[in-house]
């Protein structure tokens, strides 16, 4: 997550050192030097970050440590604004002031010359303060060992599936409804080999339907059955190469390196005959990795069929999977929820045995918002825990839960390892949102950007279409659900996060360090605009400027006049107010908001001592 901001940082350093520093730091002789120590720090730790951003999912010390890391990247980032804010309130003073009639005209006032000497100094205390705390950080990346970006990634260790099912432990009705709808239309002939996927976020039953369909007795005859579990990378050699060892028993196949060989034994397996092969946890675009492959599977007899599961769309649609063979498996009822749950916790007990702990029980079901894997896991958590065990599951959110016993996030940390780091901090930014809120996207790539994640380019068509295109990319991998696309069906308006994802996002962002203390405001405040850099002060909260907040980049302000001290934000980027009143004097706060890139105004009225101006809504970017 500490790579967006980082890049960010290290953009502003280079633009500030080769434009800014020859016309303006000569009275601070040392600051270009400490940012370019601060530049070949940031440079080096940006080295490593793949690697811990992978680990510090799951190691609670990495993760402490890419917490500072970002909190020191982000105080960087806030006091390069303050030196542009000061450099721009300077020029802007200076162009007020009247001419010098006599002497150099070009030399300015001693006022504004003792107030930029003033800000340079503190600029440059505020730079050595940064950079002492980056050599600690540094100090301590050298115990963790990371790997670095030039060094050849380690496979990750991935469960790996196989076709076997226990039918006891299988619940749902929409998984049975959609078995049999996939078996009738794989058992129909076709011309050629064709493709179906079942496309679905993590944990939410998709290798289940897959075990379900390979094992229906309807192809226990006259068909060849291969079950090969792809995962990531996907090495096209590796994956023949099973698919051999499947259909001609070898013990001994080509190593992976004779490819020519293995697609050779490739063609002959399966010349010929009627085959359902099923690739399990597919997670490869890239369609020069699947062409080969595809072209010795066609040799296969007519009627064959690939059964692909995987959790990005993108994905069944690069293996040229037709959008009506795409299926996406339901979430379980809170009541199968419930049974699920219920027969993995308390196995083995009799009806009044568990009765006891049925009303708890369906409280926490409620949990798993229908994902099959979360009432497994909860159902593990539960197993030699009592009543008073299972009531603190019950008041407890998951991502709250002890991160040793809860194994539901590695699974959704697979899908978030293979996101772009500008994505994993997009991904994780949502958690700003309550659960089960109606997203509007548009709003949410302005507040992207406002953090810093996308590129800010003004009416740049290519620019707006790469920003949807982040979205996108996680509606693909099922990161977002309930999607409503605009009129023309080009670009999604409105979208919700699943409720076990959401907690995975909270993980993500959670504070292990001590919260700041404020003397104006509560922790919980503080604490929010750190993890996030956004505030939301709705009509009877209070409402203060405060060192808490003066790093906020997204405000929303309901019902209520701007607050006193709203110029100090200065690092702020997106401004909504709904439902307020606004002076000649809020107007002239807004100004001096200089780094705002989008304002919106809902419901607000204009005043002066004359007149009213009324309008529904306004936007500006």
């Amino acid at each position: 997550m500490a790579v967006a901001i980082i890049s960010q940082v290290l953009e502003t350093l280079t633009e500030i050192i080769k434009d800014k520093i020859r016309y303006e730091v000569k009275l601070v002789r040392s600051v270009k030097k400490e940012l370019l120590d601060l530049s070949e720090k940031l440079e080096e730790i940006k080295e490593v970050l793949d690697d811990a951003e992978k680990r510090g999912a799951k190691e609670k010390n990495v993760k402490r440590w890419l917490k500072k890391l970002e909190n020191t990247a982000y105080e960087m980032d806030d006091i390069l604004d303050e030196w542009n804010y000061s450099l721009l309130k300077h020029k802007m003073e200076a162009s007020v002031e009247p001419e010098q009639k006599v002497g150099c005209s070009f030399i300015p006032p001693p006022c504004l010359w003792f107030k930029k000497v003033s800000v340079r100094r503190d600029i440059a205390k505020k730079i050595e303060n940064v950079k002492a705390k980056l050599d600690l950080i540094l100090k301590d990346k050298d115990g963790f060992k990371f790997e670095t970006n030039s060094q050849p990634p380690t496979d990750p260790v991935r469960e790996q599936s196989i076709s076997s099912i226990d039918l006891k432990k299988v619940h749902g009705m929409d998984v049975k409804i959609k078995q049999n709808v996939i078996v009738s239309k794989l058992i129909l002939d076709a011309d050629s080999v064709q493709i179906l996927s079942i496309v679905g976020t993590g944990g939410l039953g998709k290798t289940t339907l897959a075990q379900l369909i390979f094992n229906d007795p309807q192809f226990d005859k006259d068909w060849l059955k291969i079950w090969v579990c792809v995962s990531d990378p996907f090495v096209v050699a590796v994956v023949a190469k099973d698919i051999v060892k499947s259909v001609r028993k070898e013990t001994n196949p080509p190593d992976a390196d004779q490819l020519e060989l293995i697609f050779q034994k490739l063609k002959t397996s399966v010349s010929g005959k009627k085959y359902l092969l099923v690739l399990d946890d597919v997670w490869t675009e890239d369609s020069d990795k699947w062409e080969p492959l595809k072209v010795n599977l066609e040799y296969g007899a007519a009627g064959s069929k690939i059964l692909v599961t995987t959790r990005n769309e993108r994905v069944a649609k690069m293996m040229d999977t037709l959008d009506g063979d795409i299926y996406h498996p339901k979430e379980l009822s809170p009541e199968e929820c419930w049974s699920l749950l219920r027969d993995t916790s308390l196995s083995g007990k009799s009806e009044g045995e568990w009765g006891k702990f049925e009303n708890v029980g369906m409280k926490i079901a409620s949990k798993c918002k229908g994902l099959p894997l979360a009432a497994v896991v909860l159902g593990k958590l539960l197993l030699f825990k009592d009543l008073e065990g299972w009531k603190h599951v019950e008041n407890s959110e998951i991502w709250e839960l002890d991160n040793e016993e809860v194994k539901l996030f590695p699974h959704l940390v697979l899908s978030y390892n293979e996101l772009s780091p500008s994505l994993k901090r997009c991904l994780s930014y949502c958690a700003v949102y309550p659960k089960d809120y109606r997203i509007h996207a548009e709003t949410l790539i302005e507040q992207w950007m406002a953090q810093g994640y996308l590129p800010y380019v003004r009416g740049n068509g290519a620019v707006e279409l790469k920003r949807r295109e982040y979205l996108e990319n996680l509606a693909m991998r099922c990161l977002f659900q309930d999607i409503e696309k605009s009129e023309s069906g080009e670009h999604i308006e409105w979208c919700k996060m699943h409720d076990i994802v959401h907690d995975f996002a909270l993980f993500l962002r959670k504070n292990e360090d001590k919260e700041r203390s404020c003397q104006v405001c509560d922790s919980s405040l503080g604490s929010h605009v750190q993890k996030y850099r956004s505030l939301y002060w709705d009509k009877g909260e209070s409402c203060h400027v405060c060192d808490c907040s003066k790093s906020v980049r997204v405000l929303r302000i309901n019902g209520k006049a701007p607050p006193v001290g709203m110029e100090k934000l200065i690092h702020l980027r997106w401004l909504h107010f709904r439902w307020i009143e606004l002076s000649k004097d809020g107007l002239e706060i807004i100004c001096r908001l200089y780094f705002l890139q989008s304002l919106l105004l809902s419901g607000c009225k204009l005043t002066d001592s004359t007149r009213n101006w009324e309008f529904g809504s306004f936007k500006t970017t």
